[in-house]
């Protein structure tokens, strides 16, 4: 039998860069993080080669002494835990391991200055081993090098990746960091073949907001809705804060939602599970939010130290947290989205165009000049026809009509109608409105798909005073008999709604009562889609289990859609205007149940343009 042994110290800290050294955004987010600790109010970052070649941190922190500098570069040596008190850690780095890790996987310099030395000094480990150590000069705080990692560890360096994606990776991390701490400065500059690009720049002091903005996109500050919210727990106040996009300012990927825990960047599945409930009624499923989540949490209701890198955390009471952050979301967007986010479209606004003037054919001129006006109508009939070589032209009253009703003037109280006041209706599918300082297209059926999902989630919570229709002889729907069995055990919780079904026979299910919202909906396709949106998210999410709400509630957006006006209905003025006032006095909406705007605006300053009168 092999007999156990202890193992070198040279492999026990490759063993354990192993855990904490990935990559070369691995060590650079380990650096950026003890800047941060050091309390530097600017740190910059250079990279050659996305790191692959050399990356650079400098920070104009507390600095180390000397004998501080030997200590930091052992395993386990750290200033942050103060105690034995791990679970109540406030610093970003606490394990002890990351420089040495890092040292012994590539050739590390570290330079530091105390406040108030006289002169910096310098240690250079090259893949585990001092090799120099000396005297340097350089301003307060501290500068790490690390260049040729993995260079002795060639299984490990031939699973890097490319230049650029290492860049990008790095990016990444620094974006994370730097919109986490908006009062500090962070500059990143990356260089290869002789050329150097500046790829972050901010400034000190920012605001949390222009921080954001300036890393996610500029106009997410104009099309988000900012988040405050606290709730007391047993060991103190937990809060919420950050930036949500409006729903219907969103994307393909995931990649732009940046979730922090006490201020560390994380990439949390409680979290995003948490995040994608919230917007679960308003947004494709094909599509995510953007945002930025601050939430700062007592020490002892988290912990920060499952993962070696700390890009996971585990929560004492993940459903309290959960649904504190699922709620601070909805009473956000609830309070700030029945605006749109969306403009009229860049393309389609300049294939606008002014009619050309065309000077009037020679023949026209001829038939018309000397014309006495005041002719009756076949004389002007037959000189049309004269002019287009005897083809008959149709009297007025035979030409094409459009439906015309009386339109109401816009009042005193009307201007202060946000969504104006209709004019017309174009497709049988847009309402056109006039308001006050512009002009309103309304995608009618959007509209009202978002109106009757509220109406449906405020019968659900008791708030509606008729909720439920019954069916004078109940509807016998024939279907699958495993979606006879979802919908049999989802009963109880669409009857709070006003949905009302049982199981008649194996195979078939009993509508009794519709929601009056949709009292007009086709009950058959009605089950039939419930049945599959309880199919495809009633399953165990990456989260774990949707709660049984947040599934009723994606049935919902369903159950709105049979229940909306359609495309293609013609509307009356009043019922146009009806459709306006409620969305101004309803949340959500700005967008529809799958995250498309329900109205977009055109500004009367834009219309001039149109015209040339700017």
């Amino acid at each position: 039998m092999p007999q156990i042994r202890r193992l070198p110290n040279a492999l026990v800290n490759r063993i354990a860069a192993g855990e904490v050294v990935e990559r070369p955004a691995a060590a650079l987010k380990e650096l950026v993080e003890n800047a941060i600790d050091a309390g530097a109010r600017r740190i910059a970052v250079r990279l050659t080669d996305g790191g692959l070649t050399r990356l650079e941190v400098t920070d104009d922190g507390c600095g180390m002494e000397p004998e501080e500098m030997a200590l930091a570069l052992e395993r386990h040596a750290t200033s942050k835990l103060p105690d034995d008190a791990i679970e109540m850690v406030a610093t970003l780095g606490f394990r002890g391991e990351a420089l040495p890790s890092i040292a012994s996987v590539a050739r590390l310099t570290l330079e530091s200055r105390a406040a108030g030395a006289q002169d910096g000094w310098r240690r250079v480990v090259d893949h585990g081993a001092l090799v120099e150590e000396g005297p340097a000069a350089l301003p307060k705080g501290t500068r790490v090098r690390v260049e040729q990692i993995f260079a002795k560890v060639p299984a490990r360096r031939k699973f890097l990746r490319t230049p650029r994606s290492e860049y990008i990776a790095s990016l990444d991390i620094v974006r994370r960091l730097a919109m986490a701490r908006p009062d500090i400065a962070f500059t990143l500059e990356n260089g290869s073949e002789g050329k150097t690009r500046k790829s972050l720049a901010t400034q000190e002091g920012e605001s949390l907001a222009t921080r954001v903005a300036q890393i996610i996109a500029r106009e997410l500050k104009d099309n988000a809705v900012a988040i405050a919210l606290e709730r007391e727990t047993p060991h103190g106040t937990m809060r919420l804060t950050g930036l949500a996009g409006l729903p219907t300012y969103n994307r393909g990927v995931a990649d732009h939602q940046y979730l922090f825990v006490n201020g560390r960047p994380v990439k949390d599945r409680l979290l995003t599970g948490a995040v994608r409930g919230a917007y679960s009624d308003m947004l494709a499923r094909d599509r995510h939010a953007v945002l930025a989540l601050f939430l700062e949490i007592p020490p002892p209701d988290v912990d920060v130290n499952v993962h070696p890198a700390k890009t996971e955390v585990r929560f004492r009471d993940a459903a309290h947290v959960r649904g504190f952050i699922v709620s601070g979301l909805r009473q956000a967007l609830a309070s700030g989205d029945r605006r749109s986010a969306q403009g009229p479209d860049r393309g389609a606004m300049e294939r606008w165009r002014a009619e050309p003037v065309r000077e009037e054919p020679a023949a026209l001129r001829s038939i018309f000049e000397g014309r006495d006006w005041s002719a009756s109508q076949p004389r002007l009939a037959e000189a049309r026809s004269e002019w287009r070589g005897g083809a008959a032209v149709p009297q007025a009253d035979a030409l094409p009509q459009g439906r015309a009703e009386a339109a109401e003037p816009i009042s005193d109280e009307a201007t202060d109608y946000p969504l104006g006041i209709a004019r017309g209706q174009v497709a049988n599918t847009y309402i056109v409105a006039e308001s006050k300082d512009g002009l309103i297209l309304v995608d009618q059926h959007a509209a009202h798909e978002r109106l009757v999902l509220e109406r449906l989630k405020r019968a659900g919570a008791g708030e509606a005073t008729q909720r439920s229709q019954a069916l004078l002889v109940p509807d016998v729907v024939e279907m699958d008999e495993a979606d006879c069995d979802r919908l049999e055990d989802a009963a109880e919780g669409l009857a709070r709604y006003g949905l009302a079904v049982e199981r008649f026979g194996p195979a078939a299910m009993l509508v009794r009562a519709v929601p009056s919202a949709i009292a007009r909906a086709d009950t058959a396709k009605l089950l039939r889609d419930l049945a599959d949106d309880i199919a495809k998210h009633g399953k165990q999410e990456e989260s774990g289990s949707l709660l049984l709400a947040e599934r009723l509630e994606y049935v919902l957006a369903t159950m709105a859609c049979h229940g909306s006006v359609r495309a293609g209905r013609v509307l009356s003025v009043a019922e146009m205007n009806a459709l306006l006032r409620e969305m101004e006095a309803t949340p959500r909406s700005g967008q529809c149940n799958h995250g498309r705007p329900t109205w977009v605006k055109l500004d009367l300053e834009d219309v001039e343009k149109l015209f040339g009168r700017h």
